[in-house]
C-alpha cells in the first residue's frame, strides 16, 4: 500500500509538469499548482523547498539527439551543433532549467543526468574511446555556447546566425567525437 506522502508527492509532480509545459516556468507559480494538485501550497514547499527544486524534479526532457550513428562521419559535429541551434532556440523549458543548473544543486543533479543519459550513448555509438570524457567536453561547449547565447546573452554570441554557429562550433563537436584522444 503506497503511503498517503508518496500519492501526495505524485500529484504535486504531475500538476507541476502539466502547469510547466502550459505555462512555461516564469509564469508557473506554486499557489497555481498547488490548487491543480487540489492541496495547499504550503505543502508543496514541504516536499519541494521552492520553485527551482520543484521544477527539476519534475523535469523530463528530451534532448531529441539525432541518431549520430546514421550522420556521415565527417559531418558529425556540423550536425550537432545545427541540432543544438534548432533545440535551444526556442525551448523556455531548457532555458529555464539551465538557469536553474546554475544556482540550484537538484537542478544541476537533473542536467547532469539528462546528459549522460542521452548524450553518452550517442556518443558511445560514435568513439566509445573515452566516451565519458567525449561526452563531457561535448557537454562544455554545448551548455557554455548555450549559456551564453540564451541567458547571458552575450551580444556577439546573440547575434551569430545559425550556419556560423555551425561554422565555429562544428569542428570542435567534431573532434571531441572523432579524434583519438
Amino acid at each position: 500500500m503506497a503511503r498517503r506522502s508518496d500519492a501526495t508527492r505524485e500529484a504535486i509532480l504531475n500538476a507541476a509538469r502539466e502547469r510547466f509545459a502550459s505555462d512555461g516556468y516564469e509564469r508557473a507559480t506554486i499557489r497555481a499548482i498547488a490548487a491543480d494538485a487540489g492541496i495547499d501550497p504550503a505543502m508543496v514547499m514541504r516536499y519541494y523547498g521552492n520553485k527551482e527544486k520543484l521544477f527539476a524534479a519534475a523535469a523530463e526532457f528530451d534532448l531529441r539527439l539525432p541518431d549520430l550513428s546514421e550522420v556521415p562521419p565527417g559531418e558529425i559535429g556540423a550536425t550537432l551543433a545545427r541540432h543544438v541551434i534548432t533545440r535551444w532556440e526556442h525551448d523556455e523549458t531548457l532555458m529555464a532549467l539551465l538557469r536553474a543548473a546554475v544556482t540550484n544543486e537538484v537542478a544541476a543533479e537533473r542536467m547532469r543526468t539528462i546528459f549522460a543519459a542521452q548524450l553518452g550513448p550517442q556518443v558511445l555509438k560514435i568513439n566509445p574511446s573515452r566516451a565519458p570524457a567525449r561526452a563531457g567536453m561535448i557537454a562544455t561547449q554545448v551548455l557554455g555556447f548555450v549559456l551564453c547565447r540564451y541567458v547571458v546573452k552575450l551580444p556577439p554570441v546573440v547575434d551569430l546566425e545559425p550556419d556560423e554557429v555551425v561554422h565555429w562550433l562544428g569542428p570542435t563537436l567534431q573532434r571531441y567525437l572523432t579524434e583519438p584522444v
